[in-house]
Parts: structure tokens; C-alpha cells; sequence
């Protein structure tokens, strides 16, 4: 049997024939970067989760390109569409309008050894595929010769539905604890079984997380958020103690009696950016969902049940004390911008479902810039409580409305267009 740490002695070619990837489901961008590098002489390939969900039949959400340019070498190829990014680990961004391709040099090292602190030693294909998190993730396409390349394993794995770590999963999470959580995942989101060993490793070396940069952390939260598999992946983040470790005032809100009340906003809006995953929820609409329901209880605890309609006043100081307690003191927390767009989207619900049920659509509430965010998670809650849709629609009608009669000033205040003029050619060849 081959050791945990090794590639394999010769790397198994998957012809098309066997792996019959759909080239329709390839970004033409990706295919270009792989054969411009090729062109120039470098070795590329199309690497990771965009060749693991081709051969799940999904269209990727990204691409991702591994070559052994370094990055110089890639931003003399491509020149100002290039943009060089990272220290710790220096990539490069290829644009294409508002999109990007990821180009990173093949990398050594990391297979032994502790929290990882430089990520710029260059190295080859086999290197490169071991430094890799997981089995499913360290598969190279070729587009021109049509193979997929496999050194660890991860076709099998892939077929089997089964998640494992390249390498022993102790030393991979000690590594890069973060690699926990990117194990979760893509158990939620691929719903496939961990393997005995990364299961046992998780659960040893829980406290490491600790150890990871907040930034990185929170980034993975929010790109679970706008997953479309939130719900799953928060169960199973709360289950595993690491919810803990990083949201503890969350995590308790979740394992009480009202916990469910947050997976129902998290369903909601899965089923919503399920639809379009490259246009998901605002990441402020998304994190309302985690706080919300926390609210409303703590409303129906300080107040209602005592007989008493807090005013808006108190609804927004109750609301920041929340905020504070829920995300800003915790390990990874958001950004003070992002925290002030979810107060604001928070206690406007009460502007448009008050407690004493007098509707009031107020223009100068719906010119705020983030009424429209408001708007969003209104429809959310409509989902969740259908009693809530009438009032929902009465809003909608009321901002279409004012946006229509501010049209209409613009368009009174100018009725004619300006007009580009012309004066014609400066001399005769300008007319050719």
C-alpha cells in the first residue's frame, strides 16, 4: 500500500474516452491562459475544484490555472491584464473584463512541519499536486491532449463520493488549520462521506483554528454563505465544535431550542442563490440571515413579553449589541462597514413591519443606498413567514413607485437629450 505522504510511483492518464468531460462547461478565458503558456513554453494545466466539479458534471465556478511560470514570467506574458497579487503566497490574476483567471506557479515543500509561514518555494507538477488540501482537489486537466492527470488518487475518490486529505490529515491540519473547515465544506456542498482518518484528525485538532488568520476564516464563511449549501454547512460546522471556537454567541443561539430558526433563513436564501451562483445575496443580506432570528427573540424577551412595543430607537441599540456580541467580538470578525449594512438592514425591518402596524413608506427611508439590501431580506423573511408577503409587496409597490416619479422629474427637468455635434473632419484624412 503506498504511504499517506507519497504521490503515486507513475501518475494515472485518464483519456476522454474514461473521463468524458464536457469542454462546453470550460471557460474559453481558461483555455486561452492554459494555451498561451503553452505556447511560450511552460507546462499548464487546469487544476483543482474546477477539474473535480468537470468530472461531476457541474459547470465551475471559477478556474484555475497551475503553471511552471513563475509569476514574473506570467506578468511579462500578459502584460497589463496581469495583475500580480500576495506575499505569503504571490499569485497572479489574469482579467478579462470583471473576471478573473488565477494563474499559481507549481510550488514544494509543506508536506512535513507545522503551521505553514512562507508559500513561494517553486517546484514541480508531482510537488505542486502533494502541497494540495485534499485527494478530489490535486487532479490536473490537459485541454489539448484531453487527460486528466492523477498522482494521489483523487479520481477514485471522486467516484467513490469519499473525502481525504493528501497526506497524513494530522500534519494537514496542523499545517493550515483552515483546511478544516474547507473539509466541511465539501461535505456540504458535494454531500460526500469523510474518510475515517480526516474525521479522526478534525476532531484532534479542533483548536488549532485558532492559529489561522481571521480574514482567511471569515472568507470561507462567506463564500459558504453564498454556496447555496449554508444551511448543511453550518449544521455541520456547529456539530463539530469549530462553530464554537470562532462564533461562540452563534453557536449557542443554534444548539438552543431556537436554533432552527436561523437554518430556516439560511434554507431560504440556499434556494435563492441556488439560481445563480455567480450573482448570489449581498454578503450583508446573507449574514442578516445568522443574526435576525437572535433578534427577534431578544425583542420578544426584553420587551414584548413584558407588555411593552420597544420604539426604533432601542430596536437599533438592541440590534448593535448584538452585532457586537454576535460577529465583532468573535475570532473572525466582519468588518465594521459590513456590520453598520446589516444594523441598518435589521432594524429597517421594524421601520416596515412596526409593531403598531401603521405602514408608513417614508421616500427618505427608501433613498437610503441600502434600502434596497433591506428590501432583499424582507422578501427572505416574506419566505419564511408567508403572512409577511402582503406587507413585502405593499413596500415593492411603494419603491417602484417613488423610483418611477423620480423617472418622470428627470425626464421633465430633460426633456431633450444632448446631443453629440459634430464638426466634421479637421482635414481630409481624418474622413478616410
Amino acid at each position: 500500500m503506498k504511504s499517506p505522504n507519497k504521490a503515486l510511483e507513475e501518475p494515472r492518464v485518464y483519456p476522454f474516452s474514461e473521463h468524458q468531460i464536457d469542454e462546453e462547461l470550460i471557460d474559453p478565458d481558461a483555455l486561452y491562459v492554459v494555451g498561451r503558456l503553452r505556447e511560450a513554453g511552460y507546462s499548464a494545466y487546469i487544476v483543482g475544484g474546477s477539474v473535480r466539479d468537470l468530472l461531476l458534471k457541474k459547470t465551475p465556478k471559477d478556474f484555475d490555472i497551475s503553471t511552471a511560470a513563475k509569476p514574473e514570467d506570467i506578468k511579462r506574458l500578459f502584460g497589463r491584464s496581469c495583475l500580480l497579487i500576495g506575499r505569503r503566497f504571490r499569485l497572479a490574476h489574469i482579467r478579462f473584463g470583471h473576471k478573473v483567471i488565477e494563474v499559481s506557479t507549481f510550488r514544494s515543500g509543506e508536506n512535513e512541519g507545522d503551521l505553514i509561514v512562507q508559500d513561494n518555494k517553486w517546484g514541480s507538477e508531482v510537488e505542486d499536486v502533494l502541497r494540495r488540501d485534499f485527494t478530489i482537489n490535486g487532479l490536473f486537466y490537459d485541454p489539448q491532449k484531453k487527460e486528466v492527470i492523477d498522482y494521489v488518487g483523487g479520481w477514485e475518490d471522486i467516484h467513490a463520493n469519499l473525502l481525504k486529505t493528501i497526506g497524513d490529515p494530522v500534519v494537514r491540519f496542523r499545517q493550515d488549520p483552515v483546511r478544516m473547515i474547507r473539509l466541511l465544506k465539501f461535505q456540504a456542498r458535494l454531500k460526500f462521506e469523510v474518510h475515517t482518518q480526516s474525521k479522526a484528525a478534525l476532531n484532534k485538532c479542533l483548536d488549532e483554528i485558532i492559529k489561522s488568520a481571521p480574514a482567511r476564516i471569515l472568507e470561507e464563511i462567506f463564500r459558504m454563505l453564498e454556496s447555496g449549501s449554508s444551511t448543511q454547512f453550518f449544521k455541520l460546522m456547529a456539530e463539530s465544535g469549530l462553530l464554537e471556537l470562532l462564533f461562540p454567541s452563534l453557536t449557542h443561539f443554534l444548539n438552543g431550542p431556537h436554533g432552527s430558526d436561523v437554518l430556516h433563513f439560511l434554507e431560504k436564501a440556499d434556494q435563492f442563490n441556488k439560481k445563480d451562483l455567480k450573482r448570489p445575496l449581498d454578503r450583508a443580506v446573507l449574514s442578516s440571515c445568522l443574526i435576525f432570528p437572535i433578534l427577534e427573540r431578544e425583542i420578544g424577551t426584553q420587551f414584548l413579553s413584558k407588555n411593552y412595543s420597544p420604539h426604533i430607537g432601542e430596536i437599533m441599540h438592541l440590534t448593535d449589541v448584538l452585532i457586537d456580541a454576535v460577529v465583532i467580538s468573535s475570532f473572525s470578525h466582519f468588518p465594521r462597514r459590513m456590520s453598520a449594512t446589516v444594523a441598518f438592514i435589521l432594524s429597517t425591518q421594524y421601520r416596515m413591519t412596526p409593531f403598531s402596524g401603521k405602514r408608513h413608506h417614508r421616500p427618505k427611508l427608501m433613498q437610503n443606498k441600502e434600502f434596497t439590501l433591506a428590501m432583499q431580506f424582507f422578501r427572505l423573511r416574506s419566505q419564511v413567514n408567508p403572512q409577511l408577503d402582503e406587507a413585502y409587496c405593499s413596500w415593492r409597490n411603494a419603491y417602484h413607485q417613488m423610483e418611477q416619479a423620480g423617472e418622470h422629474r428627470h425626464h421633465a427637468a430633460h426633456p431633450h437629450p444632448r446631443r453629440q455635434h459634430s464638426h466634421g473632419p479637421r482635414h481630409a484624412d481624418a474622413a478616410k
